[in-house]
C-alpha cells in the first residue's frame, strides 16, 4: 500500500508538471518551458536537459536506478519517455531539429525497451504512444538500431505488416548487409507458425508472407546461404 501511495503521488505531481508545460507551450512560452524541463529532468536523473541530451539511454537508465528505489525504474523510464517527448516538442517550435530528432529517438528507444520487457500492456495516460514517436521523426529514416526494436514491438503486438516495413526499411538502409537478411528470414519463418486468423489480423496474409520469404532467400549471399 505504502509503495502503491508513493507511485501514485509521484505519478500525481508528475502530471502537474505536464499540464504546467502545456500551459507554456501553447503561450509559446518557451525559455519558461526549457527551465520547467530542466527541472523535471533533474528530479528524475540529478541533470538538466543539456546533461540529459549528451547521455546515451544505458547511461540515463543507470541515472534512474541511482535516483531512488529501483522498483520504480517502469514508471520513471515512462516519465523520462515523456520528459523527452516534450523536449522534443519544444526543439521542434523552435525549429532546433536536430536537437528534437535526438530527443524523440531517445524517447523511442526507451518507450520500445520498456514494452519489450513488461507483461502490462495498459501505459499510464502520460505515456507517449509509439506511433505519435515514429510519426515525429518521419523527416528521416530511423537507424537501423531504432527500425530493429521497431520491428521487433510490432511482431509483438500482432501488427506484421508494420513489422515487415520495418524490415524492409532495414534492408533500405544497409542492403547489402546479410545479418539483417538473416534477421528478416528468421521473422517470417516465425510468422509461418501463426494461423491465417492472426496473419489477417496484422494485415500481412499468408500469401505475403510467403512472398517476402522467397524474397529475402533469393537476396542471400553465397557467403550467408
Amino acid at each position: 500500500m505504502i509503495r502503491r501511495d508513493y507511485v501514485l503521488r509521484m505519478i500525481e505531481e508528475f502530471m502537474q508538471a505536464l499540464a504546467r508545460l502545456r500551459s507554456l507551450k501553447q503561450g509559446q512560452r518557451w525559455a519558461e518551458a526549457d527551465e520547467e524541463l530542466d527541472e523535471e529532468f533533474k528530479k528524475l536523473v540529478g541533470d538538466g536537459a543539456q546533461a540529459v541530451a549528451r547521455l546515451s539511454e544505458t547511461e540515463l537508465l543507470m541515472r534512474l536506478m541511482q535516483e531512488g528505489p529501483t522498483h520504480l525504474l517502469r514508471e520513471k523510464t515512462l516519465m523520462l519517455t515523456r520528459l523527452l517527448t516534450e523536449a522534443g516538442d519544444v526543439a521542434a517550435a523552435k525549429e532546433l531539429t536536430e536537437e528534437s530528432s535526438e530527443c524523440y529517438l531517445k524517447a523511442l528507444h526507451l518507450l520500445l525497451e520498456v514494452l519489450a520487457r513488461d507483461e502490462i500492456v495498459e501505459c499510464p495516460e502520460f505515456v507517449p504512444k509509439v506511433e505519435m514517436l515514429v510519426a515525429a521523426l518521419q523527416s528521416a529514416p530511423l537507424p537501423v538500431r531504432s527500425a530493429a526494436m521497431l520491428m521487433q514491438h510490432y511482431e509483438r503486438t500482432g501488427e506484421f505488416a508494420k513489422a515487415e516495413d520495418a524490415l524492409f526499411a532495414m534492408l533500405d538502409a544497409e542492403p547489402d548487409n546479410p545479418a539483417i537478411v538473416e534477421f528478416g528470414l528468421t521473422f517470417y519463418e516465425r510468422l509461418r507458425s501463426q494461423s491465417d486468423a492472426a496473419l489477417d489480423a496484422g494485415n500481412l496474409p499468408r500469401a505475403e508472407v510467403e512472398a517476402g520469404l522467397s524474397q529475402l532467400k533469393r537476396r542471400r549471399t553465397p557467403k550467408s546461404a
